[in-house]
């Protein structure tokens, strides 16, 4: 990491985040109250930190005083929520050694410990067996094992108070190596977070006046295969509008971006630049050339953070990731507003992107010439559209409950006393 941080930004900030670590965290901690009972959750990045979100905000509001620690291991997710207000101190995650695993459990003194979905880090896991701490694995999720993984699992599980999994699955696999009598298989949380979002919606006044009047169909965390797929439709087919949430909004993606899509602008501009505002807003008649004789028909978002909302905004989503290495990308946060949803080929190791599917909420497309034709059907059709769209809102309120599982579990084995 310290040599791709001589070229590579995030891996120069997952180097710089931890230089004079316990030097910052010592000063932070001293600002602290003491003697509270201690929450430390950690999260790899931004997703998992959604997916415990609903837990610890949960507990923040019937234990204010409560203190609770949050650790990132990525910048992804640290740099996007260093400022989160429900926590009294947000860090990275030291490199797992023994001196820092046992200095950094010393230092913040948690009573209970939350891990999520895959974290599994040896000598953290071991210092905190070793003071008798209780860890609680929230949304867990086990994937077919590595040689490397499969030999040090039995020691990585043991140190586990309690498994809440996702699936009967991953269950499976902890009882097929000796752990079935602490594990429930408790869902997602992030079915809770996405309902928490979309019942607590707040309107984005600019993407609602580029939307206003128009067919919408909005694109989240896309990668660059993702954006070839959608780059002939969009180009012939201006009067449906289009909003594009790349995963990467770093300065040369989103000029890569704008040259892909020439009939675009960006969400900064349309923000501070009246003039666009004009031109995109204006139901019932063509929008105006703007640039090279083009017109806008496409928003793209050169921020994080607003996605969950946009996905409102749809008739027909598309959720990014699926036709690489990186994975499909968070399907439930457009879903959850009763919108179909589309994605790539590869997504067979997410769950409920085939529940989704067999629900009837969701399209697996394997090129563009796909993504076309069915695109096609659902626009022509309208009842095949709310059809779908219905069956992706029903599949997430049906799943929902997976915190009030683990709230459960805390309270009668008495977690939160010191």
């Amino acid at each position: 990491m310290k040599l791709a941080s001589l070229w590579n930004p995030k891996a120069k900030q997952w180097a710089d985040g931890r230089k004079r670590f316990f030097e910052k965290l010592s000063i932070s901690l001293e600002n602290l109250p003491n003697g509270n009972t201690t929450i430390w959750m950690h999260c790899a990045s931004l997703g998992e930190f959604e997916q415990g979100r609903p837990l610890l905000e949960k507990i923040r509001a019937r234990h204010p005083h409560v203190k609770i620690i949050l650790s990132f291991f990525s910048p992804s997710g640290y740099e996007v929520r260093k400022d989160y207000k429900g926590a009294d101190l947000v860090c990275y995650l030291p490199l797992d050694t023994a001196s820092n695993a046992a200095a950094f459990v010393t230092s913040i003194k948690p009573t209970l410990v939350l891990w999520v979905k895959y974290e599994f880090w040896l000598h953290y896991l071991q210092e905190l067996k070793r003071k008798s701490i209780p860890v609680l694995l929230i949304s867990g999720l086990l994937q077919n094992a590595n040689a490397f993984y499969e030999s040090y699992r039995k020691k990585l599980f043991a140190c586990f108070t309690h498994f809440f999994v996702q699936t009967e699955a991953s269950a499976r696999k902890l009882a097929a190596i000796g752990f079935s009598e602490n594990v429930t298989v408790s869902g997602d949380t992030r079915f809770d977070r996405v309902i928490e979002i979309a019942e607590a919606f707040e309107h984005i006044p600019a993407v609602a006046a580029f939307c206003s009047g128009h067919k919408v169909l909005v694109a989240g965390s896309t990668w660059t295969e993702d954006e070839e797929e959608l780059t002939h439709y969009v180009r012939v087919n201006p009067d449906i509008r289009f909003i594009i949430a790349p995963h990467e909004v770093d300065e040369e993606n989103i000029k890569d971006l704008q040259k892909e899509f020439p009939r675009s602008v960006l969400f900064s501009a349309l923000q501070a630049n009246p003039l666009y505002d004009n031109i995109v807003s204006t139901p019932g008649r063509p929008a105006e050339p703007v640039q090279n004789n083009e017109v806008v028909n496409t928003l793209i978002i050169d921020n994080i953070g607003m996605l969950s909302r946009l996905y409102k905004y749809a008739d027909i989503t598309y959720v990014g990731g699926g036709f690489g290495e990186s994975g499909l990308h968070n399907i439930l946060e457009a879903a959850v507003y009763g919108k179909p949803v589309f994605f790539g080929p590869v997504y067979h190791k997410h769950f409920e992107a085939i529940e989704l599917e067999d629900a009837g909420g969701a399209i697996s497309i394997e090129n563009a010439l796909e993504l076309e034709a069915r695109l096609k059907k659902l626009w022509e059709d309208e009842n095949l559209l709310k059809e779908k769209g219905n069956a992706a809102k029903q599949y997430i309120y049906a799943n929902a409950g997976a915190t009030g599982y683990i709230i459960d579990y805390i309270y009668k084995n008495r977690l939160l006393t010191s």
